[in-house]
């Protein structure tokens, strides 16, 4: 820009800007014009777009209080909005900065972590003992990870570490920290056991102070870069052993010349990242290389260490209990990479280690490893890889106690289900046995087995040590439990037509699962296989669905389960797909599966059915059998449970005479005993729609004898089964009908039920014609003689009682409906030829008692006089 371009652009930014900039440029107006100020002893001005010099350290300018307060709002958000992504965003600028070695990424950093200290959900979550959401637990952990990264500079100055671990150690010392394992409930000891390069410390896991987000940054003041080994790993690809060797160094390098790095794992793991972090992604690849190396060499040592263990453990018999991570295996000539990636990835989630304390813990556990088995997932297998997998696989299986696939394995060991999932998919193909062997030994759940053996069974010594008093805080067993059902189910797919294998599989299902929901979806998945719409039945999968779900109805038999319908309904479908000696066997053993009700209401009731018969194409010898079993059944039950299962039993029985009879006197017998009215009027009205009139009164009047309905239950549910009951015996004829009314006087004294049974009674002459020497009279029956006679006086007391009973507690706006109920009172009282002389005596009666109610007596006037 010219002169005047220059004048024109100042001029605008100042007017733009100027409650910011007019200060600032008053201020440099003022230096301008004078002749002393330090602007005029300089020639010329800086460049802003400039960078820094070739030997000045990268540092752009920083506008601090912008991050703070992005920072601040996207916590303040509560993770909605997509905040998280921002701040992510913000943990990824950290990173490129450190890539680029600015030093303003520390910096930015630092910023980040005063604001996260600062959130006040903080406080909040400590008070109320509450963990965090998952979204701030990512957060936080990803600036853990950079803090360490931070730490663990190659070129870091002394003072800009102690300086940054000062501020990380104040931060730590806070209460508001957070704990590493996300849970303030309980504080983890350090598990991890990183050694400093310094000096020796063995630490006692006992009384280590609480770990926060911050401790393994805190850890690695003492790591450092000098050490003339890890300086030559780091900077050749060609760094091999010297041919003579000092004794110092013999540790140093495996057999093949190769250079190992003794340290600790994670701590070796985090120099790595740190390496790629500021920018030196191929000392970072050299040092992953020595690494696995050096797992390699400890899995093969502690291969020889535990088979040497293993020949003299017949003679000790002493259990193994402890669980040591495990290492790789050998190295082979002409390896790649993506090799040793797929191998390094199988050592690590193939090791031997216990489950972390702590909801967020545990879940991360599954978390990591379902993210890193998703990207195994992506590589195409190739002999190389495929030789690298089955190697691994044998070593795991051999591994003993440092394998999670060991024959030994802790109570609260990390389950190997998915893990063991995808190992069996990617073997499979290529050595079937080996992926069937790897996955059964899998199957394990030790944390829900009180007491089993988890080894081969020629080896009684292969005991897991458990105190059945402790049992530990698992937050994610049902997904580890869905995981194990996962496994299952894949190798039933896989296995489908092999009868061998399934009965394996079913005998690893019936033993290491513990949860009945789980084993009846594996039923249904199976059966769901094994009935393709497309294609034939597969009979043995079929067998081991049924297998299944018989184990279901045994575990649920006894216990709580919503479900339990379902199940029941489903096992008789998968036996009826089974066949007829499915069916029949399941109704000769119903105590073992199923209750009285489910046995004679589902269970026998969908055998015998018409859907069933079509459905197998049974002859009549097949029919029959069929039917007596449901009957032999329905017997049984009715004798066990007479409540729940007399109506079904005669159900089944109706059409053999012999077991109808049976079911009908177990019913007569039950009866008298726990039985009530409504399950008694039940049975009656089935009797009489059958066609036997005679039993249905005497069930009928059974059920009467169990009934006690008040004077103020009018809307009682059996009065339709006492009216039932009324119509029935006046049908049958005056002598059933003599009998069954001073059972209804004795049971019913509601005074509005009885008039209703009174009028019914007087409607209809007593007979029903069509029954064998029963003739309809057709005269009307008489009030004044019996038996009417009794339910008429019974019905006036009735009416008579209820009248003193609502007048002791009646309210004014109650004064109407009394009225009317005086009405129909007085419909009852004129039936008998006195009875209007009845009905005014108990008029003056009223009215002399309850004289103080005067408003009242004076609507009893105007209506009754």
């Amino acid at each position: 820009m010219n002169r005047d371009q220059l004048q024109k652009f100042i001029q605008y930014l100042i007017t733009a800007h100027h409650t910011e900039v007019l200060p600032t440029a008053q201020k440099l107006a003022d230096e301008i014009l004078s002749s002393n100020s330090e602007i005029n002893q300089v020639n010329g001005a800086p460049d802003p777009t400039a960078g820094a010099s070739i030997d000045d350290e990268n540092c752009w300018h920083l506008d601090e209080e912008q991050v703070k307060e992005q920072v601040k709002l996207f916590l303040s958000q509560g993770g909605y909005y997509g905040s998280g992504k921002q701040l992510n965003s913000m943990f990824a600028k950290v990173r490129e900065m450190l890539q680029m070695r600015d030093s303003n990424g520390a910096r930015m950093l630092t910023l980040i972590t005063e604001q996260f200290m600062a959130d006040p959900r903080l406080t909040l979550w400590r008070q109320q003992g509450t963990s965090m959401t998952e979204k701030c637990r990512q957060l936080w952990d990803e600036l853990g990870a950079l803090w360490v990264c931070i730490i663990l500079n190659p070129h870091c100055k002394l003072e800009e570490k102690s300086c940054w671990l000062q501020q990380l150690q104040k931060w730590s010392d806070l209460d508001v920290c957070p704990l590493e394992d996300g849970n303030y409930g309980h504080e983890l000891p350090n598990i991890t056991n990183a050694r400093p390069q310094s000096a020796s410390h063995s630490p006692d896991t006992l009384s280590q102070p609480r770990r926060t987000v911050f401790t393994r940054a805190i850890e690695g003041r003492e790591l450092h870069w000098q050490d003339s080994h890890l300086q030559r790993i780091i900077s050749s690809d060609i760094y091999i052993a010297p041919v003579c060797q000092r004794e110092n160094e013999q540790l140093l390098f495996n057999s093949h010349g190769q250079p190992l790095w003794l340290e600790h794992v994670p701590t070796a793991c985090a120099r790595v990242d740190a390496l790629r972090s500021h920018g030196y992604p191929k000392e970072a690849l050299r040092l992953t290389v020595a690494i696995i190396n050096t797992l390699r060499l400890q899995q093969q040592r502690q291969l020889e260490i535990y088979k040497h263990q293993k020949k003299d453990i017949n003679e000790s018999r002493l259990p193994v209990y402890q669980h040591v991570p495990v290492a790789s295996g050998c190295p082979n000539s002409g390896e790649s990479y993506l090799s040793l990636a797929l191998e390094v990835a199988l050592m690590g989630m193939g090791q031997q280690r216990v489950m972390p304390e702590g909801l967020y813990a545990q879940d991360k556990v599954c978390r990591n490893e379902e993210q890193l088995l998703s990207q195994l997932q992506e590589l195409q297998l190739d002999d190389e890889l495929v030789q690298t997998l089955r190697k691994q696989c044998i070593l795991l299986l051999e591994g003993g106690p440092f394998s999670g696939l060991g024959e030994v394995i802790h109570r609260e060991s990390v389950p190997m289900h998915t893990f063991a999932k995808y190992l069996f998919s990617a073997l499979l193909p290529h050595d079937p046995d080996l992926s069937y062997k790897l996955a059964l030994r899998a199957m394990r759940l030790p944390v829900l087995e009180n007491s089993a053996s988890t080894g081969d069974s020629s080896h009684p010594h292969h005991m897991v040590s458990v105190v059945p008093s402790r049992y530990p805080r698992w937050f994610t067993l049902g997904h580890l439990e869905s995981q194990q059902c996962e496994l299952a189910s894949t190798m039933l797919t896989a296995a489908k037509g092999d009868t061998l294998r399934l009965r394996t599989i079913l005998e690893a299902i019936q033993k290491h699962i513990h949860s009945s929901s789980l084993i009846f979806k594996l039923a249904q998945d199976a059966f769901k296989i094994a009935t393709p719409t497309d294609s034939s039945t597969d009979s043995t999968l079929l067998n081991v669905a049924l297998e299944l779900g018989l184990q279901v109805m045994r575990m649920t038999l006894s216990t709580l389960n919503w479900r339990r319908r379902e199940m029941v309904r489903w096992l008789v479908t998968c036996a009826t797909e089974v066949g007829v000696r499915a069916l029949v066997s399941i109704l000769q053993n119903w105590y073992t599966l199923f209750t009285p009700t489910e046995a004679t209401s589902i269970v026998a009731a969908t055998a015998v059915s018409h859907t069933t018969i079509l459905r197998l194409s049974l002859d009549y010898p097949q029919r029959e059998e069929l039917a007596s079993c449901a009957r032999t059944l329905a017997l049984q039950c009715a004798m066990k449970d007479p409540q729940s299962c007399a109506l079904s039993a005669l159900t089944l029985c109706e059409k053999d005479h012999i077991a109808f009879e049976a079911a009908y006197q177990i019913a007569i017998d039950a009866a008298a005993g726990g039985m009530t009215h409504s399950q008694l009027f039940t049975i009656a009205r089935y009797m009489e729609l059958r066609g036997y009139p005679l039993r249905a009164f005497k069930l009928a009047s059974l059920a009467m004898s169990h009934l006690n309905l008040a004077y103020n239950q009018d809307t009682h549910p059996a009065i339709n089964d006492v009216l039932w009951a009324c119509a029935l015996s006046h049908s049958l004829g005056k002598n059933e009908l003599a009998a069954l009314i001073p059972l209804v006087v004795k049971s019913v004294h509601c005074a509005t039920v009885l008039s209703d049974i009174l009028r019914r009674c007087t409607v209809t002459a007593p007979g029903l014609a069509g029954i064998p020497g029963r003739r309809s009279s057709g005269k009307l029956m008489s009030t004044d003689k019996a038996p009417l006679r009794q339910l008429l006086d019974a019905t006036i007391n009735a009416y008579i009682n209820t009248t003193h009973s609502r007048l002791t507690h009646i309210s004014p706006r109650h004064y109407g409906e009394f009225i009317e109920f005086l009405s129909k009172a007085r419909e009852t009282f004129l039936l008998p030829q006195d009875g209007h002389l009845q009905f005014a005596q108990f008029i003056d009666n009223l009215k002399q008692i309850y004289k103080g109610k005067k408003k009242l007596m004076l609507l009893v006037r105007e209506r009754f006089g």
